[in-house]
């Protein structure tokens, strides 16, 4: 058995064919949306990010603009520029860059964001939202990674599905999206790196989401023959010929066993993007959609 490979570039493109007639549309109502990032220090994960982010925006009419501060800089510093972000005009949608430098206190960060502005819906405020089931937006890797899911399974009624992963940006959102509609969810299993025989669960599963950030921790006798793997891991790794390239959390041989297989890259990361400027347009279309 060979994996199919899930493409995620024909999904982000759908999903940005509306982001840019809904961008036209506010543009000509003379409120055109635009996106603002903030990156402390530097980090190959969330650079690579940025760059789609900016070209993605060039192309579907959306403002970007990008707020680098030195990995050195103190948190005063960090709240003062979210500060400055959250009452810019024309801002209409902010995201923060992870990881953080270890001595900025990551919550705190968050919480100096305006929620109206959480384009990646991760303030306190939103994030209860999201428990609740009460949000129009969700963070976009989590809902990306179950945008492709959810074309491979649109009926998860009863499914096994074991996260690997419990992260505040992708695991622990992606459970609550999963288990949005009562009579009618997964059976959903958390699990991390930490966990007691990893494998146990993952091969119990018809679809896993694997998003710990550690390169091929996901091997092919972990995964049940035919399952669904969405692969949202992003690392950056030396080959035998000593040039770096990205890798995901699934190692080469799941594509033996799985059914169908997200790629990295070219799978979660397209449509990550997508749904990032879909939430910015749906900030920017009002508090009705926020």
């Amino acid at each position: 058995m060979t994996a199919r490979l899930l493409d995620g570039v024909p999904i982000a493109e759908e999903i940005l064919a509306g982001v840019r007639r809904d961008a036209a549309a506010l543009t000509a109502a003379g409120r055109p949306p635009r996106l603002a990032a903030l990156l402390i220090g530097h980090a190959a994960s969330s650079e690579v990010y940025i760059r789609n982010q900016k070209k993605a925006c060039e192309e579907s009419g959306i403002g970007f603009e990008l707020r680098a501060l030195e990995a050195t800089a103190s948190e005063p510093e960090v709240l003062a520029a979210v500060r400055a972000l959250n009452v810019e005009p024309g801002v209409t949608g902010i995201i923060l860059h992870q990881p953080f430098p270890p001595h900025i206190d990551e919550r705190r960060v968050r919480e100096a964001l305006n929620p109206a502005r959480d384009v990646e819906s991760m303030t306190p405020h939103n994030f209860g939202r999201l428990v609740m089931g009460q949000f129009e937006i969700a963070p976009s890797t989590a809902s990306a990674a179950l945008e492709i899911a959810r074309r491979e399974h649109p009926d998860m009624t009863g499914l096994e599905v074991t996260i690997v992963g419990h992260s505040e940006i992708v695991g622990k959102p992606l459970a609550l999206l999963l288990l949005q509609t009562p009579r009618s969810s997964p059976t959903v299993t958390v699990c991390h790196i930490s966990t007691r025989d990893l494998a146990f669960h993952t091969r119990r599963a018809d679809l896993v989401f694997v998003a710990a950030g550690v390169p091929g921790l996901l091997q092919a006798g972990m995964v049940r023959p035919g399952a669904t793997v969405i692969d949202i891991g992003i690392n950056r790794v030396k080959g035998p010929d000593g040039k770096s390239r990205i890798v995901g959390d699934a190692a080469p041989d799941v594509v033996s066993v799985a059914g169908a297989l997200t790629p990295v890259p070219g799978g979660v990361g397209p449509v990550t993007v997508a749904v990032l400027l879909r939430n910015t347009v749906r900030l920017a279309q009002g508090p009705a959609r926020a």
